[in-house]
């Protein structure tokens, strides 16, 4: 019996030599079973923190109260803008006399429309007043803007500006 109980002392001393501790029942596989365990949470935590952020992020957060505010104070600043842009979008698209005529209507138009929502969006910037959201009231390119098709604009006399007429100069 103590011939077995000192082999049993060697082989133990051995192996805490090479670093392997060996305790009542196999404490190696449960270290590595801890372990795996382990390093399992961890990724499965790391994976699920990701589908939090986008719960956390969802779409319309980017419009809130701040984004209403500097909107708001956007459109009161800049909308003198449109009194300039308007007219030159339009002598771009249908020639000069359109620009002159109702170009600069259109462009004061648009200038008074952006001041008057700038004010609201600022008066209201705390309250969500748009469909219960922070989103504009308004639409941000409507369609009814640019009147007529954009292919065959119309145009007076030899004011045309546009490259799908035959070039009269080059003798075709």
């Amino acid at each position: 019996m103590v011939f077995c109980e000192n082999r049993l002392t060697v082989k133990k001393l051995r192996l805490a030599e090479k670093g392997i501790a060996l305790g009542g029942s196999g404490t190696i596989a449960w270290r590595s079973f801890f372990m795996k365990t382990l390093l399992t949470l961890v990724v499965l935590a790391g994976l699920s923190s990701l589908a939090l952020a986008d719960i956390h992020d969802p779409p319309l957060n980017d419009q809130g109260p701040t984004r209403k505010l500097g909107r708001g104070l956007a459109n009161m600043l800049f909308g003198v803008t449109e009194i300039v842009q308007t007219p030159a979008e339009i002598n771009e698209r249908e020639g000069n006399s359109a620009a002159a005529s109702y170009g600069v209507v259109r462009g004061f138009g648009r200038f008074f429309v952006r001041l008057g929502m700038g004010v609201y969006e600022v008066a209201t910037f705390p309250f969500p007043t748009t469909r219960a959201s922070y989103r504009p009231p308004y639409r941000l390119d409507p369609p009814w803007i640019h009147g007529g098709y954009e292919e065959f604009p119309p145009e007076l006399g030899f004011e045309t500006r546009l490259h799908y007429v035959r070039d009269y100069n080059n003798g075709y």
